[in-house]
């Protein structure tokens, strides 16, 4: 059935301009957010992704580590590129490994002392221009996608 079902398995929903201005305007911002974000973890010398690893290391829900499979899950990663990372990141002096008490067949990643500093630096930067994306940037509402 053709038309602006939308609700079922393989319906289509008919999508005027307005719709395809709104969600345009949308992926334009967060394309420049992050494009700004990559200028800005580059010029304070690490990776977008290293950026990334540490603040998903430090922003573990309910603590202050995490294993690589819970980082591949957060950074939308294969396993085994997410052990490539976190073994540049080591190198770097951003994180260590140590093998969890509970389980020694885990291993967590931690945030070394300047992973720590590196994190606190680009996050309020980030933070910073989050909140001058106020008013420009915001998550299309049902209404609008109507």
């Amino acid at each position: 059935m053709a038309g602006k079902s939308g609700t079922g398995k393989g319906a289509t929903a008919t999508i005027g301009k307005r719709q395809y201005e709104t969600l345009a305007a949308f992926r334009y911002e967060l394309r420049r957010y992050l494009r700004h974000s990559e200028e800005m973890t580059r010029r304070h010398g690490i990776t977008p992704l290293q950026y990334q690893l540490l603040l998903h290391v430090k922003g573990f829900p309910g603590r202050e580590y995490a294993s690589v499979t819970e980082l591949a899950e957060r950074l939308q990663a294969k396993h085994h590129g997410v052990v490539g990372l976190v073994t540049r990141s080591e190198a770097a002096g951003l994180v260590e490994r140590r093998v969890s008490e509970a389980d020694r067949r885990l291993v967590h990643v931690y945030l070394t002392a300047k992973g720590e500093q590196k994190l606190a630096r680009l996050a309020d930067l980030h933070r910073r221009e989050l909140l001058q994306l106020q008013g420009r940037f915001f998550v299309p509402d049902a209404e609008a996608l109507k």
